[in-house]
């Protein structure tokens, strides 16, 4: 009975009725030191040896690793949470991790003994065991009210050595750990330092062989069993149970000679058997087992955590020395000969990528990376998410051969440049199917194309450009030994939110929609919905993004004031005190109580979430939107609004370079892109440049570094006319934009110019003989033109799927949709993959924009009758796209859209 009663009260030592049975003055019987788990003080983890050691690999213009990003008031959150509890951690902070001291409190020793204590045990473990340095005296938070482990008194004549046996604590293995503070108080209390390792390593072994949790051990005892074993080889198992406090109990434990049931080292189908199934084994060693059993499986995961977090730290440390070496080098490498690995991937969340349709294609969205060897001394490693067929691989050679054709105008003019870039498709992109990892994490996974990828950049100037940062980004370029011009993913997950966006704009000093961000609860939503309503009384649509969320996909929105009840009432109320409405308390704070009143069932009622079938009801959406945190965005008072977007890069030395720009088309619906007009032509070239330079420079102030594009509105005021612009949203990542751009100035062999909006290329044949007929006499005539295209990656259509891309281009030749290289005008194609078939690519270029439009749209609708018959239409955003440019050009199909060999049915479903 009192053996199974110790039992009980090692599973539940905080049970009052377990401690019951402590009352006895002889039980001997030790409980295990323990304590509930409190928040554990954090530390910044060096990498460098000493308290004050930081990273020495601090970028030009950049911040190093050692030390967290300047993050000024307008980057504090302002929500309810803490910064971890929204996700937008700093980077630094990221990259630590509890320093969870291996001590409990001190017990109340003599004053001399409690110095010797402070002394000896006032430094952190760290997760391997071995001591790292104390924390600086800001970090210091109450450390020894937050040490939830083991601690050793300071060992003195008479004193008891409490030993944990392994399922405790795999950190205070003896043998392992000769040189920890308890160690360290044994030498210096025991003369026979040598005799005393000797008596504890099998005392420890037997201990732990048999799962018992915990025991005391006699300082006196132990000191005289040692002076004896000086003599002798090895302590027998009565000496080492002579010195134990609870003899008894643990000798009911252990059992006799010729009973080798362990809980530990023996075999596997013996550890989960019951004790009425395993002869010999009482109850309470069998529970001991499976409990010494669970905690080993947890004691692996923890060393392999702990690993894994070792694995990043370097992996951290190696990118921001390669991208020192990188800054150093970098007008040298971008001049000479180099290799850029291409790895598109989509590093969001876990969350984010589970509802990301078809992410394999959505991270292949951009074969236009391809066209980087338009450089001569550029090779293209391009990592793909999907298996192509031949057929797809045949066409981007044609493709990427042309380049020779379209510069000296003759189709004959060919050459293969398969030497020049390789696509390689990972081997794992099959081995994760419910796993939706990003492509990094694949390729991580994929030891045959490492090993490829290593041995096709041997000896070269080589660097990655990803997608949306992602750890594992890190861990490739780090196997790979070769810099990521990229930021840090911890820099991109904290600035690259909605959240984040806002703070980099008003670091920045950029206008901005009206707004909140940060927004965490419902509470805070209401009030600041509230507030802003009031505030901008001319603002008619209110949008409500998730933090995390691309594509439109996380956004709301809701005609407030069109629904709000108590509108007719703040009309008149700022009819008799105008402006004094929003600074007079007692008028203010009661139009506020009414707005938040009404609020709740107003947006219940009429919000609309861009994205239905993920979010059919407000409540769904409003989930996502509390669980990421997300903004309150005014949307423009106007009738007329164009979007744009800009693609910029923050280069190794730190220099803001400008590469593309486009106003947006729409699609479907307003609030989601489907594709641009290059260049942009809605804002005042001078005006915006300047715009995206300050934005620019306050991202190079947080830390970023690479690819990334800013999104504008631009409107005209509703009382002044005058244009306003907007900046709304960031993605620090290479843009589908910018891809098809790089095609785009491929096969023109052009050149785009931000900073004037201007596209030019060389001078086609009718152009080159029209200009010299006409410049005959004169001054010599200009030697290119301009030039500008609509592109899209997102046209799709469920009818592609029934017919081959072969025989596709092949129809659309004959019904004159190709591109001519001699007039460097006319449409190329982006073709994604060929097992579903459903989405393409498609770039139309011309000279002007009203010509480039129609002949957009008038390639849609041959597609669309080419594939489609007139009973199944298929699913498809071809008819949207076509409505969208005919608003742009204030023309109906009617007049403009007039085929010559078109029927009047034709004309008809193009209406539809």
């Amino acid at each position: 009975q009192q053996v199974e009663m110790d039992f009980k009260i090692m599973l539940d030592p905080e049970n009052m009725d377990n401690k019951a049975g402590l009352k006895h003055a002889n039980d001997e019987t030790r409980l295990p030191l323990i304590t509930k788990k409190k928040s554990a003080p954090m530390c910044s983890q060096k990498l460098g040896k000493g308290p004050t050691a930081i990273s020495p690999w601090a970028l030009p213009a950049f911040h190093s690793l050692g030390s967290s990003l300047a993050l000024t008031e307008e980057d504090i959150p302002k929500g309810t949470l803490s910064l971890t509890g929204q996700r937008l951690t700093l980077p630094a902070a990221r990259r630590t991790q509890p320093c969870v001291s291996r001590a409990a409190a001190f017990p109340e020793f003599p004053r001399q003994h409690k110095e010797l204590a402070e002394a000896i045990y006032g430094t952190h473990c760290s997760g391997k065991g071995d001591v790292s340095p104390l924390p600086s005296s800001n970090s210091r938070v109450s450390t020894r009210k937050s040490r939830p482990e083991w601690r050793y008194p300071a060992l003195q004549s008479g004193s008891e050595v409490h030993v944990p046996s392994q399922t405790q604590d795999p950190c205070l293995d003896i043998a392992a750990h000769q040189k920890s503070p308890a160690s360290l108080a044994l030498q210096h209390h025991h003369h026979s330092w040598r005799s005393t390792l000797e008596f504890l390593e099998p005392t420890e072994k037997l201990l732990k062989d048999h799962a018992i949790p915990s025991t005391t051990i006699s300082s006196q005892k132990s000191s005289q069993i040692t002076s004896e074993l000086d003599f002798k080889e090895n302590p027998t198992k009565g000496d080492i149970l002579s010195v134990i406090k609870n003899q008894s109990a643990v000798e009911k434990i252990v059992p006799r000679a010729g009973q080798s049931c362990r809980a530990q080292g023996g075999s596997a189908g013996m550890r989960g058997r019951r004790p009425s199934a395993v002869p010999g084994c009482g109850q309470q060693q069998w529970a001991a087992g499976v409990i010494c059993t669970s905690l080993c499986s947890w004691n692996h995961l923890a060393r392999l955590r702990n690993a894994l977090r070792e694995a990043r730290r370097r992996h951290l440390e190696n990118f921001y020395s390669r991208a020192k070496h990188l800054a150093a080098n970098w007008n040298r490498i971008r001049t000479s000969r180099r290799t850029i690995i291409h790895i598109p991937s989509l590093g969001y969340s876990q969350q984010v990528r589970e509802h990301i349709p078809d992410l394999a294609v959505q991270q292949n969205l951009q074969m236009g990376r391809l066209c980087d060897i338009l450089d001569a001394n550029v090779d293209v490693i391009y990592i793909c998410p999907l298996a192509l067929s031949e057929e797809l691989l045949q066409y981007y050679n044609k493709l990427l051969g042309l380049q020779a054709a379209v510069r000296s105008g003759n189709p004959e003019d060919t050459a293969d440049l398969q030497d020049r870039f390789k696509i390689l498709t990972p081997e794992a992109i099959n081995s994760f199917p419910e796993h939706h990892m990003c492509l990094a994490t694949v390729l991580k996974h994929s030891p045959r194309t490492m090993q490829r990828l290593q041995l096709l950049l041997r000896d070269r100037d080589a660097y990655v450009v990803g997608g949306v940062p992602h750890l594992d980004d890190l861990a490739v370029a780090d196997q790979l030994q070769v810099p990521l011009l990229g930021s840090e993913p911890a820099v991109a997950q904290l600035y690259g939110t909605k959240s984040g966006s806002k703070r980099i704009f008003a670091s920045a000093g950029v206008p901005t929609p009206p707004g909140e961000w940060d927004i965490q609860s419902r509470e805070q939503l209401l009030r600041a919905l509230s507030q802003l309503v009031l505030d901008n009384l001319e603002v008619q649509r209110w949008l409500f993004k998730v933090d995390e969320e691309r594509g439109g996909n996380g956004t709301a929105f809701c005609d407030v004031l069109s629904h709000l009840e108590c509108y007719p009432w703040i009309q008149r109320e700022w009819q008799g005190h105008g402006p004094e409405l929003c600074t007079e308390s007692q008028a203010r704070e009661l139009a506020l109580v009414k707005i938040s009143q009404e609020l709740p069932g107003l947006l219940a009622q009429h919000v609309q979430p861009v994205n239905e079938k993920r979010f059919p009801t407000w409540e769904k959406f409003l989930q996502t939107f509390l669980t990421q945190g997300g903004v309150i965005e005014a949307f423009p008072p106007s009738a007329s609004v164009t979007n744009l977007t800009v693609d910029l890069l923050i280069e190794p030395t730190g220099d803001v370079t400008l590469l593309s720009s486009g106003d947006q088309l729409h699609a479907e619906g307003p609030l989601r892109s489907s594709g641009t007009t290059i260049p942009q032509r809605s804002v005042d070239p001078e005006v915006l440049k300047i715009l995206c330079l300050k934005i620019g420079e306050a991202c190079k102030s947080k830390g970023v570094l690479g690819y990334f594009s800013v999104d504008f509105v631009a409107f005209s005021h509703p009382q002044t006319g005058e244009q306003q612009v907007w900046a709304t949203d960031l993605d620090l990542c290479y843009s589908d934009q910018l891809a098809l751009t790089q095609l785009l100035l491929y096969v023109t062999d052009g050149n785009l110019d931000c900073g004037s909006s201007c596209l030019q290329a060389p001078l086609g044949s009718k152009e080159s003989k029209s200009q010299q007929v006409q410049h005959k006499g004169a001054k010599p005539p200009a030697l290119s033109s301009l030039r500008c295209a609509v592109a899209s990656s997102q046209l799709r259509h469920s009818s592609l799927s029934g017919i081959s891309y072969n025989l596709l281009l092949h129809m659309c030749k004959a019904r004159g949709v190709g591109f001519d290289l001699q007039e460097k005008q006319g449409t190329v194609f982006v073709l994604y993959e060929d097992q579903k078939r459903h989405s393409l690519g498609m770039v139309t270029i011309g000279e002007d924009l009203q010509g480039v439009l129609l002949t957009f749209a008038r390639n849609l609708f041959i597609i669309h009758q080419e594939i489609s018959a007139p009973n199944m239409q298929g699913e498809t955003n071809f008819k949207m796209a076509i409505r969208d440019i005919e608003a742009i050009l204030g023309i109906t199909a009617e007049n403009k859209l007039r085929f010559e060999e078109e029927q009047p049915w034709q004309a008809d479903a193009l209406k539809e």
